[in-house]
């Protein structure tokens, strides 16, 4: 049995990367080493541990049962180091160098990342912005194994651990062609449901506000597709004649992108969205954190 005094505990850091990875080249990318040194450190640790810890196979590696069973309790400890560290030093952004890892939806990218990234440029121009996807389903998982520092989407109130902000209402306006039928004269419920909608769901999910919305009021739409990513939406919108209800403030962009659609007031209401900044509460006393949370807030106000 391999006892801790040892062991290497810099080839910790090189177990964590490529388990977070599953591969070594990125392992290797993420740690500023090249390949040969994060494939000498894995042999240390092969014979170190006696087990192969991460098997090839086509696209990466896969880890055997020990490098599972470790994986968690590296990470967790590799994290909480850092964290500790990073709270005790001070944070100036003209001069920090630090990646800001963020999960987000996307349409909280859209919304916030160019305005982030317009005040990192200015503020604190060597940081890295760091973007992940998260939704309703992958969201606790991110942050509970350190992949991402906060998340920012339509969330469901968290666990104790954890701290929510709510930031940007959100009103619902119906994207369409500009040549479309429902463009003009009165957008009566019955017109409104008598064409195929277009909804964006990044996990698959057939069930939006308006659907809620429409329930209630004793009716429903058909849906004409699904879609996973937004930068479809508008050659959609301009090949048929589906129409979208999403948000105001994305249902603009997209109007005002150079593509020939307009936006109408639907013919019922839409119960407001917010997003929601959430965070590990160990992340609360990280003045970089702090900064960066700070940012947000005020970029999700000016939007």
């Amino acid at each position: 049995m391999t006892e801790l005094s040892q062991l290497d505990l810099n080839l910790l850091r090189v177990f964590d990367a490529v388990a977070r990875e599953r591969h070594v080249t990125r392992a290797a990318e993420r740690l500023n080493l090249s390949q040969p040194a994060v494939s000498n450190a894995l042999a240390r640790l092969r014979v170190a541990l006696g087990d192969e810890l991460f098997l090839r196979r086509p696209g990466g590696v896969e880890l055997t049962a020990l490098a599972t069973a470790l994986a968690g309790p590296i990470a967790e400890a590799l994290d909480r180091l850092a964290e500790t560290l990073s709270v005790r030093a001070p944070f100036e952004p003209a001069t920090a160098r630090r990646v800001f890892t963020v999960a987000m939806s996307e349409y909280a990218e859209a919304a916030l990342v160019p305005r982030m990234l317009e005040r990192l440029q200015v503020d604190a121009p060597h940081c890295l912005l760091a973007v992940r996807h998260a939704d309703r389903t992958n969201v606790e998982a991110l942050l509970e194994r350190g992949d991402a520092q906060l998340a920012i989407a339509v969330l469901a109130e968290p666990g104790a651990l954890y701290t929510r902000v709510r930031l940007l209402p959100e009103a619902f306006v119906t994207l369409m062609r500009a040549d479309h039928p429902l463009a003009k004269g009165q957008l009566t419920l019955e017109r409104f449901t008598s064409v195929p909608h277009l909804l964006h769901s990044p996990n698959g999910s057939r069930d939006g506000a308006l659907d809620r919305a429409l329930a209630e009021a004793g009716t429903a739409r058909r849906l004409g597709a699904v879609v996973a990513h937004l930068s479809a939406v508008p050659e959609i919108l301009m090949r048929t004649d589906m129409i979208m209800t999403l948000s105001a403030r994305l249902a603009t962009q997209l109007a005002e992108g150079g593509h020939r659609l307009v936006t109408r007031e639907p013919p019922i209401g839409v119960r407001h969205t917010r997003l929601s900044m959430v965070f590990h509460r160990r992340f609360e006393a990280d003045p970089g954190h702090a900064w960066l949370r700070r940012m947000l807030i005020a970029e999700a106000r000016e939007a």
